[in-house]
């Protein structure tokens, strides 16, 4: 296949400098002295922490910050189109070509595309500048970073040419014995001339073989659009779901005078869905309950700056919980990410906004202490607020995982701005703290009914680019949207947080597809959608823990997940395990009797260490999806349980004793699973495990670096909190390290941090040379340890 199309990664040797630079945009601006950076890049995660900055956004600084980067054209690509695109720059960008100004993307989220074809050189050097004007550090309700936080690519295609978003891979009819592949192309031809094209496109399976293809000739005018559908019949598909996500791939070819003159691959899958608003969500026809949780794009130490591998150790450790769908909130996320939901197989709502025209509270001085800060997207929304849900579609609508797309979160929360003289008083999921002034009806305050009409606007972008999905929105108050037509204007009802609702809405609202779309993890929630065929989903608050959102100084960070800040399982993943997961599994915990945390913090599951004082009584929790468990203290059984029909774990009290306390659970094969805890004696060394064990020289590639102090048997210090020290030789260089504790201030960037519940992660990425990386750890008192790992070229 002759490929024409070049795609350029544009990660590597970009100039950053903090601050303003008034000339920076200039062509011929001396940026000799800035720092040499590789994106992704987040200046956020680079600098101190400061009361002085947002509780909301982890009290994390924002500013400004110039980027510049050199490039060259061949000679030969003269007079073909060169494009370049930002997939996320948070905030406020600009961006200079050779001192030429392109635009500017107000929007933190967006991916962009600009055409800079009459302003590069194929003879001479190019320089690309970008301003970042994170200028209000208290705009969100998270963090988000600031920077050029995602990738940066060059494309150059012919004048003639497939259009940015331009195939469009739908399914229409789907069975087990055949599906039909529909491809729509939009192509454009930017010569004077018309001309005869041909248009092929072939199906190709997950091993590359061809499965079928085909072809249209077709005449093009000068300076104008055409659009082709065309069709591939395909016998017994592969069909695509999250226990069998299979991928093909439709390669668009644009032919002219029998040379391929644009060729694009698109990633696709063949499945059919659908929402009953009394049976649920059925996917290839199959009924199927969604377990979904929502994810914020950070990754702690990292930031906003997240590799893929980053986000594949992620969701590698929901999948094993039994999860299998994501709510991306509450942004449009990563294009790679999507993409390793879909190989990895997650279902996925794709939500665009937070914020409409009103403004939202913003917590700058702890979690619900007011007074709140009003800055926010809302400023670009009038303006920008279609073009960003038509990017957000338009660049997502090919991939399989997505079900939904969701074009608001909470923007119905009450008084928040939005009130209704329907309710005198009206109070949010979220309103600890809330003045009682800030409860009542505001005549002065936007009507709600405004959101009506603004999500009929917002409904009918989004089905302009694609009509094969609903669309939905997380409410918050459904109880007044479904008087004001806010909810009659989805496709899918979202409820946050409002499971008592569900059995009343629904014999009221009979038409109304229901979920929820924004849950806690309590059992009750579960239940609500596990018990009843009409509720289909619910999506937990939070897969994982997240920077910002923070309760006050010194905490930096949400401990709402199921894995902590460096991306380790706590004790409420396994209980959610034995909820969600059909593998049988089992887990022990257990806390003091006396500590109350349990019930001050429901999400909280006891602790998986066996160091206590001894005869201290404590309470065992054993998580388990078997149908009995067995407890064992060193060797001694402490009774057998079976799982009753109103358990959703098992408990013994017991008196500690140094030594392993063991369970063994029984499936309902009869098969044996178990798991233990051992008392841990003084820290003496440190494990270390890495997920890649080598690695490309493209300076890009990265590998976790897994921390874990042990006594001198090898066991795991739970209680350990060793401050690691870590060196590195030779092609790499640590990008970040965390530890999960989110009161722990320590600089992200830092070469060291101390251990938290025994254990550091590192991130480690490559530079572009082959060689040996040496990492050397070192901490008082534990043995220093290294590890070596390989760089290679391809």
């Amino acid at each position: 296949m002759n490929q024409t199309r070049i795609v350029r990664n544009m990660n590597l040797n970009w100039k950053f400098s903090r601050g303003d630079e008034p000339k920076a945009w200039y062509k011929g601006y001396d940026d000799s002295n800035w720092r040499d950076i590789t994106l992704p890049h987040d200046w956020s995660v680079e600098e101190p922490f400061s009361e002085e900055y947002s509780s909301g956004t982890g009290y994390v600084a924002g500013g400004i910050g110039w980027y510049r980067k050199d490039f060259t054209l061949l000679p030969e690509l003269k007079g073909k189109k060169v494009y370049i695109t930002f997939e996320g720059i948070y905030n406020n960008s600009q961006v200079w070509c050779n001192s030429y100004y392109i635009g500017k993307r107000p929007f933190g989220y967006s991916s962009f595309t600009y055409d800079i074809t009459d302003f590069v050189s194929f003879e001479e050097n190019n320089t690309i500048s970008v301003k970042v004007n994170h200028k209000d550090i208290a705009d969100s309700r998270w963090f988000t970073g600031s920077g050029i936080y995602r990738d940066v690519y060059l494309t150059v295609t012919d004048p003639i040419h497939i259009d940015q978003y331009g195939v469009f891979v739908t399914t229409p009819e789907v069975s087990a014995e055949e599906a039909t592949v529909a491809v729509n192309v939009q192509l454009t031809n930017e010569t004077n001339q018309s001309e005869e094209i041909q248009i092929i496109n072939t199906l190709f399976d997950q091993s590359g073989d061809l499965i079928g293809s085909s072809s249209e000739t077709k005449f093009i005018s000068e300076e104008s659009s055409i659009k082709v559908d065309q069709t591939i019949v395909i016998n017994e598909p592969n069909l695509w779901s999250p226990d069998h996500p299979y991928l093909y791939t439709v390669v668009t070819e644009v032919i002219k005078d029998n040379k391929v003159v644009d060729d694009v691959s698109t990633i696709t899958g063949i499945r059919s869905f659908s929402f009953d608003a009394k049976k649920g969500f059925f996917l290839n026809d199959q009924n199927m309950k969604i377990k979904g949780v929502c994810l914020h794009h950070d990754a702690g130490g990292l930031g906003a700056a997240v590799p893929q591998k980053v986000w594949i150790r992620r969701l590698k450790a929901l999948k094993e919980m039994g999860c299998n769908a994501v709510r991306m909130s509450h942004n449009p996320p990563a294009p790679n990410l999507l993409d390793l939901c879909d190989s990895m197989g997650f279902l996925v709502m794709d939500e665009a906004f937070d914020e409409w025209e009103g403004v939202k509270n913003k917590w700058s001085t702890g979690h619900n202490v007011y007074p709140p800060k009003h800055f926010g997207y809302y400023e670009d929304f009038p303006q920008w607020g279609e073009t960003d849900l038509k990017e957000m579609v338009l660049r997502d609508r090919n991939h399989p995982s997505i079900i939904l797309w969701s074009i608001g979160n909470e923007i119905d929360y009450p008084n928040d701005p939005y009130c209704h003289p329907y309710f005198g008083t009206m109070t949010g999921n979220n309103d600890a703290n809330k003045p009682a002034t800030e409860r009542i009806y505001d005549p002065n305050k936007p009507n709600a009914e405004r959101l009506a009409t603004i999500a009929k606007r917002l409904v009918k972008y989004v089905k302009e680019c694609d009509d094969t999905r609903p669309v939905t929105s997380a409410l918050a108050f459904p109880e007044l949207s479904n008087l004001t037509g806010y909810a009659q204007a989805l496709d899918v009802v979202g409820y946050n947080y409002k499971e008592h609702l569900y059995l009343n809405d629904l014999e009221q609202f009979p038409d109304h597809v229901i979920y929820g779309s924004e849950n806690s993890p309590s059992l009750d929630a579960w239940l609500k959608v596990k018990d009843n065929d009409a509720i289909c989903a619910q999506f937990i608050w939070t897969g994982i823990d997240y920077l910002g959102e923070a309760k006050g100084w010194p905490i930096r960070a949400a401990q709402a997940g199921f894995l902590d800040l460096a991306g380790n399982k706590k004790s409420n993943y396994y209980y959610r395990q034995s909820l969600w997961s059909e593998e049988p599994m089992v887990f022990l915990a257990a806390k003091s009797k006396d500590d109350l945390a349990s019930e001050q913090n429901p999400r909280w599951k006891g602790d998986p260490h066996w160091n206590w004082k001894n005869g201290e009584q404590l309470e065992v929790f054993c998580y388990t999806n078997c149908q009995e468990a067995e407890l064992f203290l060193n060797d001694t059984s402490l009774g057998k349980k079976k799982m009753k029909e109103a358990d959703s774990y098992l408990h013994w009290h017991v008196a500690f004793q140094e030594g392993v306390l063991k369970v063994v659970a029984k499936d309902i094969d009869g098969n044996e699973h178990t798991n233990q805890l051992i008392t841990a004696s003084h820290p003496k060394k440190l494990d270390i495990e890495i997920d890649y064990p080598v690695l490309k020289a493209d300076g890009q590639d990265i590998t976790h670096v897994e921390m874990q102090i042990a006594d001198e048997k090898g066991h795991p210090v739970f209680l350990a909190d060793n401050r690691i020290e870590l060196s590195v030789e030779g092609p790499g260089e640590i990008i970040g390290m965390e530890n999960g504790n989110v009161q722990d201030l320590q600089i992200y960037n830092a070469n060291n941090r101390r251990a938290y519940h025994g254990k550091v992660l590192a991130f480690l990425r490559s530079k572009q040379e082959e060689g040996i990386i040496t990492v050397t750890a070192t901490s008082d008192n534990l043995q220093t340890t290294q590890l070596s790992i390989p760089v290679k070229n391809d």
